[in-house]
């Protein structure tokens, strides 16, 4: 996903929207009386008292984005549970996507993770801790019907769209294509809708759930699908072990439980019980 560049950052308390899932505004969190460092249990070291603040980049449904006031989504469903387990409530931060992808928010201190459906890269593990992976992600054509454009292939010499600093436009510039750069999935999606391009390469997620309005369903098409081999993965500042493996823990305990099945059915679609892990198609 992708970046406002410039965009005034807000706080917003996050809202589970699955039934029994409960934060935990306990008395875990204290202050060390070293100038300002809190834990929660497990001894994982905060950024605020009382509060898992996370960073991400709104709106990127399903995985975050405002509803009804809320921000809800997949991402922050499974970080819901890491707060639980941690006593404390999950709070969002929205920034600019390069902020903290770069780890700049992380090291500066202002947010403890970053859950914004991130790709799992060797560049920028260089700058981040990642979690173990939580989705295996796929990009996806997406393209008006009556451009004749049926598969990636297809995209030579058409006028194509990526949401910028996304590994949806690295592949399309990987492959030859300039595409026109976005600076969020709405924008993306909505310069498709206004014939601003006529296709765009973009993650399959984002696509399915913009599918599911009627109108969208009646004019554009899925061309192909593109298995790229990637994977999500939630972030921590470098050496941020602790807080990691407490991540880890959260993701390895819904998908035994079967709260993981039950979130990923609820914010993206079928779960596939055969696979080793979930897939995004």
């Amino acid at each position: 996903m992708n970046t406002v560049l410039g965009r005034r950052a807000r706080t917003l308390v996050a809202a589970t929207a699955t039934a029994g899932l409960v934060l935990v505004a306990g008395c875990t969190s204290s202050d060390d009386g070293d100038g300002g460092k809190k834990t929660a249990a497990g001894g994982v070291e905060l950024v605020k008292a009382d509060q898992l603040t996370t960073c991400t980049h709104l709106p990127y449904p399903p995985f975050q984005s405002e509803i009804d006031g809320k921000v809800q989504g997949f991402d922050v469903a499974l970080i819901d549970l890491v707060a639980e387990d941690l006593g404390v409530k999950q709070e969002i931060l929205d920034q600019p996507f390069e902020n903290f992808k770069t780890g700049g928010s992380l090291n500066a201190g202002q947010c403890d993770l970053a859950a914004a459906g991130m790709t799992i890269t060797e560049e920028r593990k260089k700058n981040v801790d990642f979690s173990d992976p939580y989705f295996d992600a796929t990009q996806a054509v997406l393209a008006d019907k009556k451009s004749g454009i049926s598969s990636f292939a297809d995209l030579k010499g058409k006028k194509a769209g990526a949401q910028a600093q996304t590994t949806g436009e690295d592949y399309a510039k990987s492959k030859g294509l300039d595409p026109v750069s976005f600076e969020s999935s709405d924008a993306v999606l909505n310069g498709l809708r206004t014939g601003q391009v006529e296709a765009v390469v973009i993650d399959y997620p984002v696509v399915q759930g913009w599918l599911k309005d009627k109108a969208n369903a009646d004019a554009f098409e899925v061309a192909e699908q593109i298995n790229t081999g990637e994977q999500y993965g939630f972030t921590v500042r470098k050496g941020n072990d602790k807080l990691r493996e407490a991540i880890n823990k959260a993701i390895a305990d819904a998908k035994a439980d079967g709260t993981y099945k039950k979130l990923y059915e609820q914010w993206i679609g079928p779960y596939d019980e055969s696979a080793a892990s979930p897939s995004a198609s």
